[in-house]
């Protein structure tokens, strides 16, 4: 009889189960200046939130550009929101989003102020279950008079828009921690940025590790 013989069956790959099943990493995503995206010998992926994600089990994305902020669109002519905008907002929802910066806002603290609040007020609109991150403006040195008043500007916008304010300003890095530009952070200068970053995120709770 023409086809009498067993019929084949198909194997099939075993469910997954909690000890096979992939597990998904954090979506973290980083919208910052030169500090957050590199500069000079220092890659993106050599950043000292690259660094951090890296500690934390993150998956990262990271936007914007240098010489931008929250009111400077820089030489590429683009804010912190429209670099957000273009860059994040129709990805994936993030479990968190860090925006850091204002180094590059030497301007009048209320415009700030404005600017700071108004993206955070986007995000919080268009991710209301994400948490966010306001890094406040980085300087490996002595920090200069005006950038307290629109660190202090920042900080009032992230609280008003129910962000999580951290303030790096202020603090000592070490030697070896600048390049020879006096602006920017070595690798090294990055390694404790990060190592920063990841005790302040986790002292409020908010690291997303995976």
């Amino acid at each position: 009889m023409v086809g009498s013989g067993p019929i084949p069956v198909p194997v099939l790959d075993p469910p997954a189960t909690p000890e096979t099943r992939p597990i998904r990493a954090p979506l973290v995503m980083i919208v910052g200046d030169s500090f957050t995206v590199g500069s000079g010998p220092v890659r993106q992926w050599e950043s000292y939130a690259a660094q951090a994600a890296r500690e934390l089990g993150w998956q990262l994305v990271t936007a914007g550009a240098r010489g931008t902020g929250f009111v400077n669109p820089g030489r590429v002519r683009r804010t912190f929101q429209t670099s957000f905008t273009d860059e994040l907002s129709w990805r994936p929802v993030p479990d968190l989003l860090i925006v850091s910066g204002g180094h590059n806002d030497r301007t009048a603290p209320g415009k700030v102020h404005q600017a700071a609040k108004r993206l955070l007020g986007v995000v919080r609109s268009r991710w209301p279950q994400t948490r966010v991150v306001v890094v406040g403006p980085i300087w490996m040195g002595r920090a200069p008079r005006w950038a307290y008043g629109v660190r202090d500007a920042i900080a009032v916008a992230a609280g008003e828009e129910g962000a999580i304010f951290l303030d790096p300003l202020g603090r000592a890095w070490g030697r070896g921690a600048i390049l020879g530009d006096g602006v920017h952070p070595t690798f090294q200068g990055h390694a404790r940025l990060a190592r920063w970053l990841v005790t302040a995120l986790r002292e409020h709770g908010a690291e997303s590790e995976g």
